[in-house]
């Protein structure tokens, strides 16, 4: 036999492997999901992101005809729940859901992060999108962002924001803003009490955070939005305007959840999982409605879209995360 013909021996070999475990992959694939599956909630019971991640779990277990049961695993910055995660299985039984936290801000605050963000997770889809809000005390006089960007750059440090603690979401969006805006701002955290009680009984000025958490309040006019995030105005909220409308075009901290698979889980299953996301985020009117109601939006993504989404959002949470100089370890 020539070195020729054994090369090409060789290469229809592999090419038959490969397809083989392709096949097989595929094979695979069409009989899951066979038993219940697994989300790993790195969130604290009870929480938003709790409820998020149980409302499109009921609606998975609908679409795929397989309990999806939910695990909480909280702590640490939600590195508990994903380092389980991406430890888990790469069989499709057990996945996460991963936040703006865990991927695109934890990474850039720890030297030490117990799972590599790029490289430890399959995405299978977005869930949705939830609008940052600056949200004051409706003892504030300003009556919005730009208003109050003018007040700031008058009598700097004069407004009190408050934060979930340092390196929180909320401390490094208003960051984020201060730095967009030329402005200084004094932070308060709250490390163990919520912030929100101040905030509503005026001895804190505003605060930065996604929109479920204040929406109650302001609906029975106890706190008042001055901006929200997004290209356009919410149509929930049509007369609040955008950071954009302030000047602060590129102001775009964004709260999201996502579900992942372990690295190494098979394509066909994360593609068979991201096809019933589109289904799970548009079968349930009610769901909709109420991811609306409070500045959010379902959305699903294919597994590239939400690959090159968390790329871009990452990148923006590092640039202003390194303005700042916070390291938490």
């Amino acid at each position: 036999m020539t070195r020729f013909s054994r090369r090409a021996g060789l290469t229809v070999m592999a090419s038959a492997c490969l397809l083989g475990a392709f096949g097989a992959q595929r094979a695979f694939a069409q009989d899951y999901p066979s038993k219940s599956i697994r989300i790993i909630a790195p969130f604290p019971t009870g929480s938003g992101p709790d409820a998020n991640t149980r409302e499109i779990a009921a609606e998975l277990t609908k679409v795929l005809g397989q309990s999806v049961v939910v695990e909480n695993r909280p702590g640490a910055s939600n590195m508990i729940g994903m380092e389980a995660g991406a430890k888990a299985a790469p069989d499709g039984y057990t996945l996460v859901m991963g936040a703006t936290t865990s991927l695109s801000v934890v990474p850039h605050l720890y030297s030490k992060v117990p799972y590599n963000a790029e490289r430890d997770f399959a995405p299978i889809s977005l869930v949705g999108l939830l609008n940052t809000a600056l949200t004051a005390s409706v003892n504030v006089p300003q009556k919005n962002a730009k208003e109050l960007i003018a007040h700031l750059k008058a009598n700097p440090e004069s407004i009190t924001s408050a934060t979930q603690g340092v390196g929180s979401y909320s401390h490094l969006a208003g960051e984020w803003f201060a730095a967009g805006s030329g402005t200084k701002i004094k932070f308060v955290p709250y490390n163990t009490t919520s912030p929100y009680t101040d905030v509503v009984g005026g001895q804190i000025n505003v605060i930065f955070d996604a929109l479920p958490a204040a929406v109650g309040n302001v609906k029975v006019g106890k706190l008042k939005i001055l901006a929200l995030t997004g290209k356009t105005r919410h149509p929930s909220f049509p007369d609040v305007p955008t950071f954009a409308e302030a000047g602060l075009t590129d102001y775009s901290p964004t709260a999201w959840i996502g579900l992942f698979a372990p690295a190494g889980t098979p394509k066909p299953i994360v593609d068979k999982l991201s096809a019933a996301m589109q289904k799970a985020t548009t079968q349930n009117p009610a769901l909709i409605e109420k991811w609306r109601s409070y500045g959010g939006e379902l959305k699903a993504m294919t597994p590239e879209e939400f690959t090159a989404f968390i790329k871009t959002d990452s990148a923006m949470w590092g640039q202003a995360i390194r303005g700042t100089g916070i390291k938490l370890d």
